[in-house]
């Protein structure tokens, strides 16, 4: 398992303010959209292309495209919906897909609640979004899916990390293809599973507490 944490001043300083307890819906919502579009450049330094060969006013000459099966967008739900803008701001060609997914509060385990993906994931690029990677439950089932349909190749990208999270993914994933792009690794789970510093829910604080 290949690990990129971000390191970048305008990274860090967009991760201040989505931290900070006082910023609004609205603007965490932007500045999530700006921050993942920042790691999908990190996470889409693999994507596959191929050569094809285009006429400048100029001359003739050779450049790349996206390959074919193109590369699936898996935001986990909800949260992971705030960062799909950014996510295909940069990778506008890419198909999408769902997960939804939740965690037990008591037992910290995740279960899926609805999904919608192709059958056959066989030579597909997928990149999944889910904002904490905090115990790596949830991310942890999105990638087994994934690889039980057929993916080859799986790309996380998470706003922050706890060591805790990161050790479990590792633990799981094996000799698996797998490459995870981080905002930040943070210091520790509490005791009751949340990132510490962290910046709280993250779904609640895109979306309110409905």
């Amino acid at each position: 398992m290949r690990v990129h944490v971000a390191d970048h001043p305008l990274i860090t300083h967009k991760l201040t303010v989505l931290r900070d307890k006082r910023t609004t819906s609205p603007v965490f919502r932007q500045l999530t959209a700006e921050l993942i579009t920042l790691l999908a450049y990190e996470a889409t330094r693999g994507v596959r292309v191929e050569e094809i060969e285009i006429d400048t006013p100029v001359t003739r000459t050779t450049g790349l495209k996206i390959s074919e099966p193109r590369p699936l967008v898996v935001p986990i739900l909800r949260a992971g919906l705030g960062m799909l803008d950014g996510m295909t701001t940069l990778l506008p060609t890419a198909e999408v897909g769902f997960l939804g997914m939740a965690r037990n509060e008591e037992t910290f385990e995740p279960y899926t609640y609805a999904e919608r993906l192709p059958d056959d994931l066989s030579d597909r690029q997928c990149f999944v979004l889910d904002p904490m990677l905090a115990t790596g439950g949830s991310l942890g089932a999105a990638i087994d899916f994934l690889f039980a349909r057929g993916a080859q190749d799986v790309t996380a990208v998470c706003i922050l990390a706890a060591p805790e999270g990161l050790a479990a993914i590792e633990k799981q994933v094996g000799d698996r293809d797998v490459t995870l792009v981080l905002g930040a690794l943070d210091e520790r789970l509490n005791e009751k599973g949340y990132i510490v510093p962290g910046l709280g829910d993250a779904g609640d604080r895109l979306y309110g507490t409905v």
